[in-house]
């Protein structure tokens, strides 16, 4: 921790550029629409530069190009995250007004769960080294499993963690405007404390990206040893997650190699973390692959583009969302009782 001060600003950078989003540019409940996406896209891939800049002028090329691999990686496998937010907006129908409060609350406790894995991956790398073997290993077989499975499938229904939160927790019935948690009489008649089904989507967010933590994290300390480039990086592409969500979220599934990329990507890292005590690959080569292999992936999706299933994830038209956000503004001036879950 003797650069326990990096931390400390980085953190505060973090949470005033938080604060602005909530408190500023995002106070009242409202669709995001692809400008605006895109313009905070375009904000945060700049503060990225900004930064890479920053740690080449500061800390020297190595550290600068080792930061942008992890970014890189990080932002690469993080559009894997979008599918899953489509998948579950559309199946608890979110509004779309209020899909940008839910992403913004569970990216910043994915924010802290990163932050501890990150600490606790750092700490058991320096003191078992064999465990570089083993999340190289994890690399490949996950790269491997990624690149023949193709597009993954979720099934709501069946996610152990919506149906424990069903069992146990009170759900209201509809949604409550934007809010997490409302007080309305109970079955008794008495006033009782429960959860919408806004905080539902979240909990299934943030533990589906505790999952994806565990295949993105491994792969940037392959890139890079450094606990605080591997935490700046993460933080940087999650902090873009929700402005390119909003960008990319009727385009996405038109990628439809991006998964094979992706697969290769992490087989790429994971072979040059076994290989790291014979083989020193530098850092130059390693983001020249990932970003050859990646934009290709994306540009090979294009051109050659699937032939459409009936079982493919269909994102909400511009109609739809519209219709959705009209009755979740008439539901906000007509609440309903709330019932129990089953």
């Amino acid at each position: 921790m003797e650069r326990w001060w990096m931390y400390a600003g980085f953190t505060a950078f973090v949470l005033v550029m938080l604060a602005l989003d909530l408190g500023v540019f995002n106070r009242k409940a409202h669709a995001v629409r692809a400008r605006e996406a895109a313009i905070w896209t375009g904000v945060w891939v700049s503060l990225a530069m900004v930064f890479a800049f920053f740690l080449y002028r500061w800390m020297g090329r190595e550290a600068a190009l080792q930061f942008l691999a992890g970014w890189l990686v990080e932002k690469s496998l993080s559009v894997d995250n979008i599918f899953v937010f489509i998948l579950v907006f559309g199946y608890f129908g979110v509004p779309p007004r209020y899909q940008h409060r839910v992403l913004f609350w569970g990216i910043l406790g994915a924010l802290v769960m990163r932050g501890a894995m990150i600490a606790a991956g750092a700490v058991l790398l320096e003191r078992f080294h064999w465990l570089l073997y083993v999340f190289g290993a994890f690399l490949i077989y996950t790269g491997v499993r990624m690149a023949r499975q193709g597009e993954r499938e979720m099934d709501m229904e069946t996610q152990p963690v919506l149906r424990f939160v069903r069992a146990r927790l009170p759900i209201t019935g509809e949604y409550h405007g934007q809010r997490f948690f409302v007080r309305c009489p109970g079955p008794d008649g008495k006033p009782k404390r429960y959860v919408t089904p806004l905080f539902i989507v979240l909990i299934v967010l943030e533990t589906t990206d505790l999952v994806f933590a565990v295949d993105s994290i491994p792969a940037v300390f392959a890139v890079t040893r450094d606990p605080f480039l591997v935490y700046t990086s993460n933080v940087f592409a999650i902090l873009g997650l929700r402005s390119l969500y909003f960008l990319l979220a009727d385009v996405v599934t038109r990628f439809h190699l991006l998964k094979v990329g992706l697969g290769v990507v992490l087989c790429f890292v994971g072979a040059k973390m076994l290989l790291e005590d014979v083989v020193e690959v530098p850092i130059g080569i390693s983001l020249a692959v990932i970003a050859t292999v990646i934009g290709g992936s994306v540009a090979l999706s294009i051109l050659f583009p699937r032939q459409a299933k009936e079982t493919d994830v269909t994102p909400p038209t511009a109609e739809a969302k519209a219709d959705a956000a009209r009755e979740a503004a008439e539901e906000a001036t007509h609440p309903t009782t709330p019932r129990d879950a089953a």
